[in-house]
């Protein structure tokens, strides 16, 4: 399955201030500001069909996410956080999806084209739709090939990389189609100190005798959700971590390597610059913890069903 988002792949319908509308009617101005200055914030989550019936994995921390990344750029939202976790839900629902991607994204429309976005409207919309394995299927099983990009992730210092911010993944944009480029799958981007930053849109992981290692936010990384519960599930194994600047001799001599993220979930990267690990094989801590995340985001571990939200039909749509 392609990772592309494919046109018979839209869905019908978006929520859009509050409102449901079809997909094709949820426009905004081409002199919005968002698309000027890439002033807006948005999440990506997922949701899964479980046995229990859809239901979409650690959405309440999702938003709060969004609403901190809003806060961090002094967006003043007026919709609560429960009008929008229910807007995820009613909008997975009306559009007849049991497993899909979910993007809510807050952003300045048109008013003023100055840098300062004073009166510009602040719109909230949300969208389902099916997406495919992000690194593809056979990325996901085998892993992936990755290379250091020359682009530099950006410092923590210039702006807040803990937000989740349209603007910042320029230089997501810039890193991964270099990679692509050259034939690889993913970038990995350093930063402003030479250490390990995170790939194009993903933490990074790596494991070495038997201690599972990632950074913090003072590396420039975005504190992901999948990472945290990657963090949360090796305490159930008794895995040791650790969390800390490394550098790419870390990653290289390491008998493991693995991405996170919610489009990504838990990646095996198979090859760094044509350096093997782990024989190019995916190592089996990597394994186990994709599989017990897998486990619990389809619903089948009791002991994480506080991260599952199951979609409520009784919400009653409110249609524009």
């Amino acid at each position: 399955i392609s990772s592309l988002i494919l046109m018979s792949d839209y869905s019908k319908y978006i929520w859009y201030n509050s409102n449901i509308m079809p997909w094709e009617e949820a426009n905004t101005h081409v002199m919005s500001h968002v698309l000027h200055y890439g002033s807006g914030v948005f999440e990506g989550i997922k949701c899964y069909d479980t046995e229990q019936g859809p239901s979409i994995f650690r959405l309440d921390d999702h938003i709060n996410r969004l609403f901190q990344s809003a806060t961090l750029y002094r967006m003043k939202i007026n919709t609560s956080k429960e009008e929008i976790i229910n807007g995820c839900k009613e909008i997975v629902k009306i559009n007849d999806l049991s497993s899909c991607y979910i993007r809510p994204i807050i952003f300045y429309g048109y008013d003023t084209l100055g840098v300062n976005p004073k009166g510009c409207p602040l719109n909230i919309a949300i969208a389902s739709f099916y997406w495919g394995a992000y690194l593809g299927d056979e990325g996901v099983e085998k892993g992936v090939n990755t290379t250091i990009s020359p682009y530099q992730k950006i410092s923590h210092k210039s702006m807040p990389t803990i937000a989740k911010a349209s603007g910042q993944y320029m230089n997501s944009l810039l890193s991964v189609t270099e990679a692509k480029s050259r034939g690889y799958d993913e970038a990995i981007l350093l930063n402003v100190e030479g250490n390990i930053a995170e790939g194009s849109g993903q933490n990074l992981f790596y494991v070495k005798d038997g201690v599972v290692h990632t950074n913090d936010k003072d590396s420039s990384i975005l504190l992901g959700i999948t990472r945290d519960s990657i963090l949360t599930i090796c305490k159930d194994f008794d895995i040791k971590t650790k969390v800390h600047s490394y550098s790419l001799d870390n990653l290289l001599t390491a008998d493991e390597v693995f991405f996170t993220g919610t489009a990504s979930e838990v990646t095996p990267i198979r090859s760094i610059d044509d350096n093997l690990i782990s024989g190019g094989n995916p190592g089996p801590i990597t394994l186990q913890l994709k599989n017990y995340y897998m486990d619990i985001v389809m619903g089948k571990n009791q002991n994480y069903n506080d991260w599952l939200s199951m979609l409520n039909y009784d919400i009653s749509l409110k249609n524009s």
